[in-house]
């Protein structure tokens, strides 16, 4: 079994931040994991990675997302079982390779920051209005 930290992380790292999304109404990756027969019955969509590599100035679909589902559960109990936990936290991993226009459909809204070696994180800016 190989244990590894949920973060983020390339090569040089020479950008970090943050991201936040919505899942979409009505074709999320929770349902999508189901239709493609990826997910089980019960098990609930608890992280996904994205990773793009390799573009050297131009993006070439596909783009690799791995889905990290757990075991039976839903948001309150895998919550409080997190929150009681020491230790790593046994997931399923499925990785897929899709087009980068098909993972953003998972979401309503999908944002993300990036600062040079994080320095803007959780700051805020000022810039003036023109």
């Amino acid at each position: 079994m190989h244990t590894e930290s949920f973060k983020a992380v390339v090569q040089y790292g020479d950008l970090k931040g943050t991201s936040a999304a919505d899942r979409a109404d009505k074709a999320d990756a929770e349902k999508w994991l189901k239709e493609q027969k990826l997910s089980q019955e019960g098990e609930f969509l608890l992280g996904i990675q994205l990773w793009v590599g390799e573009n050297h100035g131009a993006h070439k679909d596909p783009v690799s997302v791995t889905f990290l589902l757990a075991p039976l559960g839903n948001y309150d109990s895998l919550q409080k079982m997190i929150d009681s936990h020491e230790g790593p936290i046994v997931v399923r991993k499925v990785r897929q390779q899709m087009p980068i226009a098909q993972f953003l459909g998972f979401f309503k809204r999908f944002a993300v920051t990036l600062s040079a070696g994080s320095m803007l994180e959780g700051r805020e800016v000022m810039y003036p209005d023109y």
